[in-house]
């Protein structure tokens, strides 16, 4: 505790880290339930391109949200063969499934290294970061769940 009785790392965040296609993202810790291995995923008709299916987990059904279709990166680059992962989250009493490449670890940065977003990021990514963090030879940009929920909910009504 510092003299104003609040925690010394209270301008800290943490983040669960993960990879999509070779950008490197990091989602607040807060808002991730579970990381687990998408199985048996059921395709949805006539739902949106980036809706990769739905599957059960725990007794909960999952929308899953293909992050590389979602952020224009697309599936044919992804080896074939590669296992997937996902990472869970909820926004308004449902589950999603946020489909990536591959999760890395968590990190915990200052606040006061964030900033805002370049504006040469590709604007398919700036419009669901909240900011970026410079680290080692890479760009971590940090997801805004609910902006890709938000997008997602848009075309899943359109």
């Amino acid at each position: 505790m510092n003299i104003h009785g609040k925690a010394a790392d209270e301008n800290f965040s943490e983040y669960v880290t993960a990879t999509v296609g070779d950008q490197l993202f990091g989602l607040p810790i807060l808002r991730v339930q579970d990381v687990f291995v998408p199985d048996r995923l059921t395709r949805v008709p006539l739902a949106p391109v980036e809706v990769a299916g739905v599957l059960n987990l725990r007794g909960r059904i999952v929308t899953v949200i293909d992050m590389r279709v979602r952020l224009g990166i697309g599936k044919q680059e992804r080896e074939t063969g590669a296992q997937r992962m996902a990472i869970g989250i909820e926004s308004r009493g449902e589950s999603y499934g946020l489909l990536i490449d591959a999760v890395g670890e968590v990190l915990k940065l200052d606040g006061a290294s964030r900033e805002a977003n370049p504006v040469n990021l590709d604007p398919r990514i700036a419009r669901v970061s909240s900011g970026i963090h410079r680290l080692e030879g890479q760009l971590l940009v940090v997801i805004d769940v609910d902006r890709v929920l938000e997008m997602s909910a848009k075309a899943m009504a359109a």
